[in-house]
């Protein structure tokens, strides 16, 4: 399991989106992606790619004007960190052998005792937890208390 590019850039405007409409912010709930791109250091075109198969499964709307404006297609609370690397990214797992939506079997002689697939099974499991318990909000409030303490 690796965060790519694209999976960075796409949970970070995900995440500026959501703190931009729980802080008002954005007009009508919508942000302009050159905005997004701007604030968030992110190359246009990367982010443009991210924001269509997120839009599929209704984690976020765009409507095109002059510019494309975009806002979550649900609250920030029910969107979590999970689903969307799994959309921009695929399967959470560092091996295939213990992927639960991409499985296949490796090479090891004995698949249920391999030393290997038990460990990176368990890394699988706390990441995929981790991922799948943070919403958007979370990681809004997450930052509105880091700078509270900071000020």
């Amino acid at each position: 399991m690796r965060l790519s590019k694209r999976g960075e850039y796409g949970l970070r405007a995900m995440i500026y989106i959501a703190g931009a409409s729980q802080s008002h912010q954005a007009e009508n709930g919508m942000v302009q992606t050159r905005d997004i791109a701007e604030k968030e250091n992110i190359p246009r075109n990367t982010w443009s790619r991210s924001y269509s198969p997120l839009k599929m499964l209704d984690c976020c709307t765009a409507r095109w004007v002059w510019v494309v404006d975009i806002n979550l297609g649900k609250p920030a609370s029910e969107i979590n960190l999970g689903q969307v690397f799994r959309i921009l990214d695929g399967p959470v797992a560092p091996i295939r052998c213990v992927s639960q939506m991409a499985y296949e079997p490796c090479g090891c002689p004995d698949e249920a005792t391999c030393g290997l697939r038990l460990t990176m099974l368990d890394v699988r499991n706390a990441i995929a937890n981790i991922l799948d318990r943070t919403s958007l909000a979370d990681v809004i409030e997450r930052v509105e208390a880091v700078k509270s303490i900071s000020l």
